[in-house]
C-alpha cells in the first residue's frame, strides 16, 4: 500500500517538474501559457508573469506595463504591485469558443519602459455550467399507418455548449412500446438521435402517441434536458419525396451579393394531390446559419440574406428536408464552401509610442511599437510594412506581427524639429489593399550650435567729443538652437586702451548687442579702438563666438592753430619753394606762391603743421634753419616766409633756406622781395 502511494507521489512530482520546465522554457522564449476555468470572478489569479518572465516589479509600476488583447474586450490585466496576471472580465467559454474543442485566448504584455512585448496564451477550461437543451421543447411527428416497422425518423438534436465530458453524452426515450430510440454517430462524432418504429401503427387503435426524449451530459452531477414528442398517425401515403442527389456542394466567394441564389435542391414525389405536393425546409439549422441562408419552400432555392465572411466561417453544412402533403419526407445534405476575397485591408495598431525624442538619441533608439495584422488568408493576408520616404527611421521586426520603429541615423533638430512618420502596410492581394498610421514625433533640442554673428567683423566711425552714453553700433548674432539654448547674450572681451580697461570706454548691452560710449573720445588722443564682442548662448554648457569691432575716431576742428611770433633774425627768399629740406629751387624765378593753387597748397601745409606743433617758440632755436616738430612726421621742417600771411609759419617738407637777419640786415632775399611779418620793419 505504501509503495503504491509512493509511486503515485513520484509520478505527481515528475509531472509537476515537467510543467515547471515547460513553463520556464516558454518564458525564456517570451511565450507564456496558463490555464484557468471559465466563469471565474473578475480579478481572479491567472499567473505570475513577473516571476515567469523575471521582470522587476518596478518595471511594472504605474503605466509601465499593460496587457492588450485583440478585439474590443480586454479579458486580462496585470497588477503592477504583484506582477500577477488576473481576469478583467467574467469569461464564458461557450460564448467565446462556441463548438471549439480547445479555447485559447491570446494577449500581449507590453512593458513600456523596456519597449518589449511578450505573448501570453490562456486556455479557458470548461466547467459543467450548461445543461443539454432542445431548440423546441414540444415536437410533433406525423406518420402514415402504412409505415413499415424499422423505419427511422430523425429527431432534433440537443445542444450542450460545454465540451469534453461535460458535453452531451447520451439520449433516452420513454413513453410508448411502438417506438424505440437509436443514436447514430455522425462523421464529426456528433450523436444523432433517431426514432425507430418498433411496432406497426394502427390509426384506429391509436391516433396519437406521446413520447419523452431525454438528453444527458457527462458532468458530475449530470445535467439533462427533455423534449416532448407527439406522433400523429395518418392515413396511407405510399410514396415519399426523393432528392435528386444525396449531397449538394457549392463554392461561393465571400463577396457574393446579398440576395443571390447559391444553389437549388430538387425532390420529386410520384403521388397525386397533396401527397405529391413537396415543400422544402431546414429541419434543423443553427441561429447563425439561419441568419445567412434562406430556403424557398416551394422552389428549393437557397438564397443569401446576409454577407458571407471568410474570416468568420469558411464552410457551412446544412440539412434540407423535402416533405409531401402526406407527411412523407426525404433528407439531403448541402455543403457550402466560402472562398476568400481580399476584402480586408491590413490593420495597424500603435501599441506604444514616444511623443518626443532628443536630437542626440543614438541610432537604433526605439520610438514606437506597432502591431500589424490582416484578417484575410493566404496571400491576401500576407502583410508588407514600410515607412514613408526621406525619414531617419527604419522598421525592425519585434515579435511575429509586431514591428519596432527605430532611429536609422542621428537626428538634427535644426533641420527638422518634428516628424510625422507614416507606417504603411499592404497585403499580397490583387489588387493590394493598403492602410497607414501616422506617428507624430517632436525632436528635442540639444545645445550643439554656437551663436553666429551677422557680419564677420564690424566697424563704425565715431566723431570725437561724442556724448557719454552715445550709441556707437549694434552687433547681432543668431543661434540655430531652440529655447534657452538659442538665447544669446553679449559681452565685451576685456582689454586695455591707453593703460585703462576697455570696459571704461565702451559697454555692451547684454540682450541687444548695442555698444555705447562710456566717455567722450578725443581724436588727438585716440585715433581708433579695436575690441572684441562675445556672444554666448544659454545652453549648459554654453557655447560662444567672438567678433572684431573697430571704432574709427573722426577728427573735428576743435583746436585753433598755434601761432609763432615773428623772429626778425630769420629771413628767407620768396623765390625758394617747398621741397626736400635744404635743397634750393633758385632756378625757378618769380615770387611764390604766385597763383591760387600754390596758395591753397601752402594753407594745407600750414594747418597740418599747426595741429602737430607743440611749442613753436621752444623749437625755433639755433642757427641751422631746420628743426623736427613731431615724431609722427618723419621729414624735417624749415621756416618759410609767406608774403600774404605776414607771419612766420612751419611748413612740412619746405625747401626754404633760413637767413639770419641779425647778421645781414640789409641783405635782400634772392627773390627780390622783402620779408613781410605781422609788423612793419622799422628803418
Amino acid at each position: 500500500m505504501c509503495a503504491a502511494r509512493e509511486g503515485r507521489w513520484c509520478r505527481s512530482q515528475r509531472a509537476l517538474l515537467w510543467c515547471v520546465l515547460v513553463a520556464a522554457w516558454e518564458a525564456a522564449w517570451g511565450q507564456l501559457r496558463y490555464s484557468v476555468p471559465e466563469e471565474l470572478p473578475k480579478g481572479s489569479f491567472v499567473g505570475d508573469v513577473a516571476e515567469d518572465l523575471a521582470l522587476e516589479l518596478a518595471a511594472l509600476g504605474g503605466r509601465g506595463a499593460r496587457v492588450v488583447s485583440q478585439g474590443r474586450t480586454q479579458y486580462f490585466a496585470v497588477h503592477a504591485s504583484s506582477g500577477h496576471l488576473v481576469t478583467a472580465e467574467r469569461i464564458d467559454r461557450e460564448q467565446l469558443c462556441r463548438l471549439q474543442e480547445k479555447c485559447v485566448l491570446r494577449c500581449e504584455l507590453i512593458v513600456e519602459g523596456e519597449m518589449k512585448v511578450y505573448a501570453i496564451e490562456v486556455e479557458i477550461t470548461d466547467i459543467n455550467d450548461k445543461a443539454p437543451s432542445f431548440k423546441k421543447l414540444d415536437l410533433e411527428e406525423k406518420m402514415s399507418e402504412m409505415t413499415a416497422t424499422g423505419t427511422r425518423f430523425p429527431l432534433p438534436k440537443a445542444h450542450d455548449p460545454d465540451v469534453g465530458v461535460n458535453s452531451l453524452q447520451s439520449y433516452a426515450l420513454s413513453g410508448d412500446e411502438h417506438f424505440s430510440l437509436s443514436v447514430q454517430a455522425g462523421g464529426d462524432g456528433e450523436k444523432r438521435p433517431e426514432l425507430v418504429l418498433a411496432k406497426a401503427l394502427d390509426r384506429e387503435e391509436a391516433a396519437f402517441h406521446e413520447l419523452l426524449l431525454r438528453a444527458s451530459d457527462g458532468g458530475d452531477p449530470s445535467r439533462t434536458g427533455t423534449a416532448r414528442i407527439r406522433v400523429a398517425v395518418l392515413d396511407a401515403n405510399d410514396n415519399a419525396p426523393a432528392f435528386s442527389q444525396a449531397v449538394y456542394t457549392v463554392r461561393v466567394a465571400e463577396d457574393v451579393p446579398v440576395g443571390s441564389t447559391l444553389l437549388s435542391v430538387t425532390a420529386t414525389d410520384p403521388d397525386d394531390g397533396t401527397n405529391g405536393d413537396v415543400k422544402y425546409s431546414f429541419p434543423e439549422i443553427s441561429d447563425k446559419a439561419s441568419n445567412i441562408f434562406h430556403l424557398e419552400p416551394k422552389s428549393g432555392a437557397i438564397k443569401l440574406v446576409r454577407n458571407l465572411d471568410f474570416e468568420e466561417a469558411q464552410s457551412y453544412e446544412l440539412e434540407v428536408q423535402a416533405r409531401d402533403g402526406g407527411e412523407l419526407f426525404d433528407t439531403a445534405k448541402v455543403s457550402i464552401s466560402v472562398t476568400d476575397v481580399n476584402d480586408n485591408a491590413p490593420e495597424i495598431w500603435v501599441r506604444s509610442a514616444l511623443s518626443e525624442i532628443s536630437e542626440d538619441a543614438a541610432p537604433g533608439t526605439v520610438v514606437a511599437l506597432v502591431h500589424v495584422q490582416d484578417r484575410d488568408s493566404g496571400a491576401n493576408g500576407e502583410v508588407r510594412c514600410s515607412l514613408g520616404e526621406s525619414v531617419p527611421f527604419r522598421l525592425e521586426r519585434a515579435l511575429d506581427d509586431y514591428y519596432s520603429v527605430v532611429t536609422a541615423r542621428e537626428l538634427d533638430r535644426e533641420r527638422a524639429s518634428e516628424y510625422n512618420v507614416t507606417v504603411r502596410a499592404s497585403d499580397g492581394g490583387s489588387p493590394s489593399l493598403r492602410s497607414g498610421a501616422v506617428l507624430a514625433l517632436r525632436v528635442l533640442d540639444v545645445n550643439d550650435n554656437a551663436p553666429v554673428f551677422a557680419e564677420a567683423r564690424y566697424s563704425a566711425r565715431v566723431s570725437e567729443n561724442n556724448a557719454e552714453g552715445a550709441l556707437l553700433l549694434t552687433v547681432r548674432a543668431w543661434d540655430a538652437d531652440w529655447g534657452q539654448n538659442a538665447r544669446v547674450r553679449y559681452g565685451l572681451r576685456e582689454g586695455r586702451l591707453r593703460g585703462a580697461p576697455l570696459s571704461s570706454y565702451v559697454s555692451v548691452q547684454a540682450e541687444t548687442g548695442a555698444l555705447y560710449a562710456l566717455r567722450s573720445f578725443d581724436y588727438e588722443e585716440v585715433r581708433e579702438v579695436e575690441l572684441w564682442v562675445r556672444a554666448e548662448d544659454g545652453g549648459s554648457p554654453p557655447l560662444s563666438s567672438n567678433v572684431s569691432v573697430r571704432l574709427l575716431i573722426a577728427d573735428e576742428n576743435d583746436n585753433a592753430p598755434q601761432q609763432a611770433q615773428p623772429n626778425p633774425d630769420w629771413r628767407f627768399s620768396q623765390t625758394q619753394r617747398p621741397g626736400t629740406s635744404g635743397s634750393q629751387n633758385g632756378e625757378e624765378g618769380g615770387a611764390w606762391p604766385n597763383n591760387q593753387f600754390d596758395t591753397e597748397m601752402l594753407q594745407a601745409m600750414i594747418l597740418a603743421s599747426a595741429n602737430e606743433a607743440a611749442d613753436v617758440n621752444a623749437t625755433l632755436g639755433g642757427g641751422t634753419g631746420t628743426m623736427g616738430l613731431s615724431a609722427r612726421y618723419g621729414p624735417q621742417f624749415t621756416l618759410q616766409h609767406v608774403p600774404d600771411y605776414r607771419q612766420n609759419v612751419y611748413i612740412p617738407g619746405s625747401t626754404a633756406t633760413l637767413t639770419n637777419a641779425a647778421g645781414k640786415r640789409d641783405a635782400k632775399p634772392s627773390g627780390g622781395n622783402k620779408k613781410k611779418s605781422g609788423k612793419k620793419e622799422k628803418k
